[in-house]
């Protein structure tokens, strides 16, 4: 389960909503500045926090024992459990019922059919939380634009869900400013009137201050990657063929196996993949790296261009299916059918495709193979952050909104194993699932009801648990462990780092760039033009600044050379 869902699996985003979870180490920066604010006149949100000031706000961390797991974390990798247990020896998490009845708003984001309001999956939440919420679901692939109206407004709901990829624009500033600080409720050992709360590791914590405060409630992520690049292990095993191991390799293979004149195709678009592939560095704020004591940029480096280069032959050679260069459809569901080879998406869909296949065909088997350097050697891998979905309190919430919010965040932050997780991820037995020799199985109902909307409160310490697939939980955090063995941290890892709004934008038209790039609409040339924009029309004073930064938080990070 990515993150923390066992059946959510479908779920997706511009940046992938589904993030494999895990803990990432803490660096804190002895002697620094309690908030660096960068750049002269800038924001007092600007920069980053660290030193004394950053322990004192962060919680205590105690782990939770309820259970443990099959799979133990490693590398960064999630935890894995491939075991489900009946009910009745489910333990419980939160004994005594934190909340005391108010009733609350909460904006998030949700992809499918929003559930009717009343439905019994609620109101079991509801009740066993204590709470009672009225949900502002929001369309997750416009979600953007709603945040951004309504953080602009006055009619700010009483939480609010922010994914990372969404800290653009003026947001940033607005989540300092209209959010509540949550330190006088959870720094220090007052996070022990949570205990499930206190068991989220402290990366994930460190990632949840703006401005200076602890204001959000964090969904932990695993630091490995989260993008994986799939094929269909049963059919290559059928031809006698072997994974890919270095870029040629793949193209070479993609060569071999594409056939369009019987409507089957090597590949997806493989741009994701191809940035593991060719070690380029991740987006910001990590996107820096130091070489001879200068800040570069991941659009100034070689490995980004050549990765742009080797996505672009793949489509040029007619490896790549339609769909991917027309952006429609589900290129997963294709592999799934035997019409794409294969393909890259979120590890989440390696559950996903085989839940759905296996029901007809039990043979069906897609993994993941391990990422290569482009020259076959081990990869370059960086970290991903330790959390990059929050949810924040409005600062107009009086202390027993925020404290309700706050019970209900304990409750969904339940670990695995225990009743509230079994209630959260599964809904009422027998309304919504059915326990069965060992194996949990989600009815009409559940699917309608039951799916992302609770996990966003607060998340537990990351786990995949698919015990109706045990193979697949195994091969997920296997291969997010192999993976994490090549992952080093970029510069500034596990910072939350505040640009100046005047550079918030600077990086928007990198994204759209990249598609035309690889689908052949543009040149590998236009993209360094572009580049030298970047540098004179703020790209540089923006190095500047990130600069200071380092050289006053004393940064965290493997990313020099």
């Amino acid at each position: 389960m990515t993150p923390n869902s066992s059946s959510d699996s479908s779920r997706s985003s511009r940046r992938s909503f589904l993030a494999s979870s895990g803990l990432a180490a803490l660096v804190v920066a002895g002697g620094a500045p309690l908030l660096t604010a960068c750049g002269g006149s800038g924001s007092k949100n600007e920069g980053t926090t660290t030193g004394k000031k950053l322990k004192d706000l962060l919680p205590a961390y105690v782990a939770s024992e309820l259970t443990g797991p099959d799979i133990p974390a490693e590398n960064g990798s999630a935890a894995g459990f491939t075991k489900a247990l009946p009910a009745s020896e489910l333990k419980q998490s939160v004994p005594k019922k934190l909340g005391k009845g108010g009733e609350f708003t909460v904006m998030a984001p949700i992809w499918g059919n929003v559930p009717k309001q009343g439905n019994p999956y609620w109101t079991a939440m509801d009740k066993a939380a204590g709470v009672r919420v009225k949900w502002q679901n929001q369309q997750g692939d416009t979600y953007g634009q709603k945040l951004g109206a309504v953080l602009a407004s006055s009619g700010v709901p009483d939480a609010v869900v922010v994914p990372g990829w969404e800290l653009t624009g003026k947001i940033p500033s607005a989540i300092a400013n209209k959010f509540a600080d949550l330190g006088p409720y959870l720094s220090g050992d007052k996070v022990k009137e949570y205990p499930n709360l206190a068991a989220i590791p402290t990366g994930a914590w460190q990632r949840s201050i703006f401005g200076g405060k602890l204001r959000g409630l964090p969904m932990p992520a695993a630091t490995t990657p989260n993008i994986a690049p799939f094929y269909r292990t049963d059919l290559f095993e059928k031809e006698g063929l072997e994974a890919p191991t270095s870029a040629q390799e793949f193209y070479d293979l993609c060569k071999q196996l594409n056939a369009p004149k019987s409507k089957v195709w090597a590949c997806g678009d493989m741009s994701w993949a191809a940035w593991n592939i060719f070690g380029v560095l991740p987006e910001k704020p990590y996107y820096w790296k130091l070489v001879d004591g200068k800040l570069v940029n991941r659009y100034e480096t070689d490995e980004y261009l050549e990765a742009l280069e080797w996505s672009r032959k793949l489509y040029s050679a007619g490896f790549v299916h339609p769909d991917a260069k027309a952006e429609t459809g589900s290129i997963g569901d294709l592999c799934a059918a035997g019409k794409v080879w294969m393909y890259c998406q979120d590890l989440s869909d390696w559950y996903g495709k085989a839940a759905v296949q296996r029901v007809d065909n039990k043979k069906f088997r897609m993994e993941a193979f391990d990422y290569f350097a482009a020259d076959g050697g081990a990869p370059t891998l960086y970290a991903r952050p330790p959390a990059d979905i929050w949810t924040f309190i409005s600062e107009k919430a009086d202390e027993k909104t925020v404290r309700d919010i706050l019970a209900l965040a304990n409750f969904t932050a339940a670990p695995y194993g225990s009743k509230e997780q079994r209630l959260r991820m599964y809904g009422v037995e027998g309304v919504h699932h059915t326990f069965e020799d060992g194996v949990l199985t989600k009815n009409g109902k559940g699917n309608n009801e039951v799916f992302s909307t609770y996990e966003y409160l607060a998340s537990p310490a990351p786990f995949v648990a698919y015990p109706d697939l045990p193979d697949v939980t195994e091969g997920m955090v296997e291969w997010q462990q192999r993976q994490g063995a090549h992952t080093k941290k970029p510069l500034f890892h596990g910072m939350m780092i505040i640009e100046p709004t005047r550079y918030t934008e600077l990086n928007a038209e990198f994204e759209d760039m990249e598609k035309d790039i690889v689908r052949g609409r543009k040149k590998v040339a236009d993209m360094q033009q572009a580049v030298s924009d970047w540098k004179s029309g703020g790209g540089d004073k923006l190095r500047d600044w990130y600069k200071k930064l380092l050289d006053e938080t004393g940064a965290s990070g493997d990313a020099a050379s």
